[in-house]
């Protein structure tokens, strides 16, 4: 009988898991603060309204939680897209061709996620951490937001 075939997302979700660890959702993500070419319009500022956009997606509402936070435990990503991986065990985010871990807590860090208004052409949500803090997200679709409300909460 011949395996399945899984997609190239779906097999970097599975990569590099512990024994007995079982892959409940995944999702392809860009984490809000290092997105890039994801622009937002400031009505009626020209080029420069369009700069302060993108400067406001990148700092503001990115992001929360002071120097010693999970979510500033997250290192800064190329700013490309990463495959975010929920597991009975740890919520991460890993190489979108090769499954390598870019970071990742324990599952029991990551209290809930919280969908927030679109932006363009994408879905936008925050993973919100027991300590307070909160990291944003965006991805092209939304049932994968909804995928990890059902899990995390």
């Amino acid at each position: 009988m011949s395996e399945p075939i899984i997609s190239l997302n779906e097999r970097s979700a599975r990569s590099q898991l512990a024994p007995g660890e079982q892959l409940q959702t995944y999702g392809v993500v860009v984490p809000a603060k290092d997105a890039k070419g994801v622009k937002m319009k400031v009505h009626g500022h020209g080029k420069l309204g369009g700069e302060l956009g993108d400067h406001l997606m990148h700092t503001v509402g990115a992001t929360s939680g002071g120097a010693g936070s999970i979510a500033a435990s997250m290192p800064q990503t190329s700013g490309s897209a990463l495959v975010l991986r929920v597991t009975d065990q740890r919520v991460g985010l890993v190489g979108q061709r090769d499954g390598i871990p870019v970071w990742e807590v324990p599952r029991a860090w990551v209290v809930r996620v919280e969908r927030r208004p679109r932006l363009q052409l994408l879905a936008r949500f925050r993973l919100h951490y027991a300590d307070g803090s909160w990291l944003a997200f965006m991805t092209a679709r939304r049932r994968t937001v909804e995928g990890f409300q059902a899990l995390i909460g």
